[in-house]
C-alpha cells in the first residue's frame, strides 16, 4: 500500500464549519480521557503495564462482542488488516505505553505530554499525506517539542533521566494516536464508528485473553489487598475510556477532521492536572511553562487555515 496515495484529511480542515456539538463532545472527551490516567495510576497498584493494556483490550472486546454478532454479515472483512492496524496503534499498544510510562512519569505529566498528539497529527499530514502548512504552523511543532521537553525536566516526582525515558513512551504513544486519526479518517470516513471499534477489538480480544489467563490475574485479584480496587479502575479504564470514548472519537473525526479531532488533546492537560494535583501529586514552574509552550504551538499551528 502506497501511504503517498491517500487522501490528506487535513486539507479538509476548514472545508466545514464546525458546530456547537463538535466542541461539547471534544470537551466531553477531554474530560473522560484527562480522568484516565489517575484511573492508569491507580489500576498499576495491582497490575503490570502490559496487563493492563490486555485487561482494557479483552473488557473492550466483550463488551463489543454483540455488535459483532449483530452485524457480522455487514462488516466488511476483506479489510481486516486495517481494522487491526487501527486497535493495535489506537488503542492496544498506546494503553500499555502510558501505563510503563506512569510507573515513572506522574499522572498530571503524562496527562500533558499527551497534548503533543495534535503536532504529530501535523507533522503526518506534511511528511505522509503531502498537506501544505506555513511557517508559523512549522515554528509550532518545533514549540511544541520545547514545551515536551520543560515538562519533562519539570517532573520531579521521579528520578531525571528516568523521566526522559519514560516520558519518550508517552511521545510515542502520542505519535500512535496521530498516525491512527490520520488512518481512521483515510480508510473509514463512510463506516459507523461502532464497527470500526467493534471490529478493531474483536480481532485484538483473543490474543489479549491468552496473555490474562496465563498470568494468573484472575486468581491474584481477590487475594491482593487493592485486587478490585484496581480491576474496577482498568475496568472503567476499558468501558468508558476505552470502548465509549473510542466510538466518539471516530465519529468526531469523520464528522470534523483528524486536527480537530485530535486538538482534544490539548484541552485533556486542565482534567490531568486537576486529578494529580487531587491526588497529592505537585506541579512545578518549569512545567507550567512546558504547557504554556505546547498550548502556545496548538495557537500557531492552528492559527491559519490550511491550504488546499
Amino acid at each position: 500500500m502506497n501511504l503517498k496515495t491517500l487522501p490528506s484529511p487535513l486539507m479538509n480542515e476548514v472545508q466545514k464549519p464546525l458546530g456547537a456539538n463538535a466542541w461539547l463532545i471534544l470537551l466531553l472527551l477531554s474530560f473522560i480521557w484527562g480522568s484516565s490516567f489517575i484511573l492508569i495510576k491507580k489500576s498499576l497498584l495491582v497490575f503490570t503495564p502490559l496487563e493492563i493494556g490486555a485487561l482494557r483490550v479483552v473488557i473492550t472486546s466483550l463488551a463489543f462482542l454483540p455488535v459483532i454478532v449483530l452485524n457480522f454479515k455487514k462488516i466488511d472483512w476483506t479489510k481486516w488488516k486495517k481494522f487491526l492496524i487501527i486497535g493495535v496503534i489506537g488503542s492496544a499498544l498506546p494503553s500499555i505505553l502510558f501505563a510503563l510510562a506512569q510507573t515513572k512519569v506522574s499522572s498530571s505529566v503524562a496527562g500533558v505530554l499527551n497534548s503533543m498528539t495534535p503536532v504529530f497529527a501535523l507533522i503526518f499530514g506534511v511528511v505522509i499525506f503531502k498537506t501544505k502548512v506555513s511557517s508559523k504552523q512549522i515554528a509550532g511543532v518545533f514549540i511544541g517539542f520545547l514545551g515536551a521537553t520543560l515538562l519533562l525536566l519539570g517532573d520531579r516526582n521521579a528520578e531525571p533521566s528516568l523521566n526522559f525515558m519514560y516520558g519518550l513512551l508517552i511521545i510515542l504513544a502520542t505519535i500512535s494516536y496521530a498516525y491512527n486519526a490520520n488512518a481512521v479518517q483515510s480508510w473509514f470516513k463512510q463506516t459507523s464508528p461502532v464497527i470500526i471499534s467493534s471490529v478493531s477489538f474483536s480481532l485484538l480480544g483473543p490474543f489479549a485473553l491468552m496473555y490474562v489467563l496465563s498470568q494468573g490475574i484472575i486468581e491474584r485479584v481477590p487475594n491482593h489487598e487493592y485486587g478490585w480496587y484496581s480491576l474496577g479502575a482498568v475496568a472503567f479504564l476499558a468501558l468508558v475510556g476505552t470502548a465509549l470514548s473510542t466510538i466518539i472519537f471516530f465519529k468526531l473525526i469523520q464528522d470534523t477532521s483528524a486536527l480537530f479531532g485530535s486538538s482534544v488533546a490539548f484541552v485533556i492537560p486542565i482534567f490531568a492536572v486537576f486529578w494529580g494535583m487531587f491526588d497529592g501529586e505537585t506541579f512545578f514552574l518549569l512545567q507550567v511553562c512546558g504547557m504554556l509552550a505546547i498550548l502556545g504551538a496548538i495557537y500557531l499551528i492552528r492559527e491559519k487555515k490550511l491550504d488546499r
